[in-house]
C-alpha cells in the first residue's frame, strides 16, 4: 500500500516530511515504530549513502527505509539502520527468478556501503523481511 502515513505520534517521529510507504511491508513497519513504546524516535528515507551499482558499474545513492532510536528491555538506548525488503530479495540463494537475482545484487552492494556507514556511525544495519514483519511467534508449517 503506498501512501503517505498519518503519524499518530508525531513526537517521535523526526523527518522533515511526511512518511511515505512504498508497500504494505513499510507500512506495517511504520505502524510498529509510530505505536511502539520502546522506539523513541523513527524517520523514514532520511539517509543517503553513496555506492556503485554493480549491473550500471555508476556510482549510486542508496536510501535505506528507515532510521530508529529505541530502547531494549534492559533500558540501553539503540539506534538502527533498516531496510525493508522481501527475502527473495535478500540473497542469490533466496531469489526467485532473474528479476529477484537483479535485486540481490544491487542490494548487496547497498547494503555493503550500509554496513560500512552504520559502523562509522556506531549504529547497527538490519535487513527486515517479511519472516520478520508477519512473524506471529508461533512455528511456521
Amino acid at each position: 500500500m503506498q501512501g503517505v502515513y498519518q503519524v499518530k505520534n508525531p513526537k517521535k517521529y523526526k523527518g522533515n516530511r511526511p512518511p511515505f510507504s512504498r508497500s504494505s511491508w513499510e507500512l506495517r513497519f511504520m505502524q510498529f515504530c509510530d505505536n511502539n513504546p520502546a522506539i523513541l524516535e523513527w524517520v523514514s528515507e532520511a539517509i543517503r549513502i553513496p555506492y556503485k551499482n554493480p549491473i550500471t558499474g555508476k556510482n549510486s545513492t542508496y536510501v535505506p527505509d528507515f532510521f530508529i532510536v529505541y530502547v531494549d528491555k534492559n533500558s540501553k538506548q539503540h539506534a538502527e539502520l533498516i531496510e525493508v525488503k522481501p527475502k527473495s530479495q535478500t540473497s542469490l540463494t533466496e531469489a526467485k527468478n532473474g528479476y529477484d537475482k537483479a535485486h540481490a545484487m544491487v542490494n548487496a552492494a547497498k547494503w555493503k556501503a550500509a554496513y560500512a556507514w552504520a559502523k562509522q556511525q556506531n549504529v547497527k544495519f538490519r535487513i527486515v523481511t517479511e519472516d520478520m514483519i508477519f512473524n506471529t511467534g508461533g512455528k511456521r508449517r
